[in-house]
């Protein structure tokens, strides 16, 4: 398989560049080749936990420093765009996730509130879950509040394995509260179309790389991207069937490296 035509290319981070806080094989060589080649790219994560200014410090901690904040999309900044569409600055916003996710909404002019006034919970994933914060997002989504959350993943990629994403919290708050949210994330469409109005490329010459069929893939093939699914992270091998079939599958960056050279 040769993606040697493709002229933009967007990313998903977890799982295809790295695992926790270790860089996959090919990571600097795969930001070489598109420096050289000069193709744009945007990185869009699901992961919520961390903000644009993380990522960037991440990404030169493992020899790929100088990635603009603007290359990067992550379930927050998206969520936020969300909000902004939706609701004025001074709705009272209860966020049931990370100190980051917390960060990029007050940044956009929210008020955060753990009290009764919110008329929203944003829920993404918490790496200092309580049983007490479970509890008061419950709470307060029951009394009224809107449901949204940052991304559907239930689970997340680790070195030692998969453990639970912000999915998992999500179905949680979903099962105890009889609630449906608005989910923004991969695989809906606004994380996509918001990499591929930055990249001004070709739908059909634009490349999705990710590690996850059900949602980088899936959201990926329905707005009619090019595909790459590379084994590193969440999907198998045992997990493609013929109703999903992303263009390419790949051992990892390595291989991936290799059709886009060609």
């Amino acid at each position: 398989m040769s993606f040697s035509d493709i002229s933009g290319i967007v990313s998903d981070m977890d799982g295809v560049l790295w695992q926790g806080d270790e860089a996959l094989p090919g990571l600097i060589e795969f930001f070489d080749l598109l420096r050289v080649r000069g193709i744009p790219y945007m990185l869009a994560t699901n992961n919520s936990s961390k903000t644009r200014t993380d990522y960037v410090a991440k990404l030169a901690g493992m020899g790929v420093p100088d990635v603009p904040e603007t290359r990067i999309i992550t379930s927050g900044t998206a969520t936020v765009s969300y909000l902004l569409a939706h609701y004025p600055t001074d709705t009272p916003i209860h966020v049931f996730g990370s100190d980051s996710l917390r960060k990029v909404v007050r940044e956009a002019g929210y008020t955060l509130t753990d009290d009764e006034d919110a008329r929203v919970v944003v829920a993404g994933l918490d790496w200092d879950l309580t049983y007490a914060k479970l509890k008061r997002a419950h709470y307060l989504i029951h009394r009224g509040a809107d449901f949204i959350g940052t991304n559907p993943d239930t689970t997340y990629p680790a070195p030692g394995g998969p453990v639970p994403g912000t999915g998992s919290l999500i179905a949680a708050l979903r099962a105890a509260t009889g609630r449906e949210p608005v989910i923004i994330g991969k695989p809906f469409s606004p994380m996509y179309e918001a990499a591929l109005t930055s990249l001004g490329t070709p739908i059909n010459r634009t490349l999705m790389i990710g590690d996850r069929l059900d949602t980088d893939i899936s959201g990926a093939v329905t707005l009619g991207m090019r595909t790459a699914l590379v084994l590193t992270g969440i999907s198998t091998r045992a997990d493609l069937n013929d109703g999903l079939r992303p263009d390419g599958v790949f051992e990892g960056l390595p291989a991936l490296i290799g059709a886009l050279s060609s």
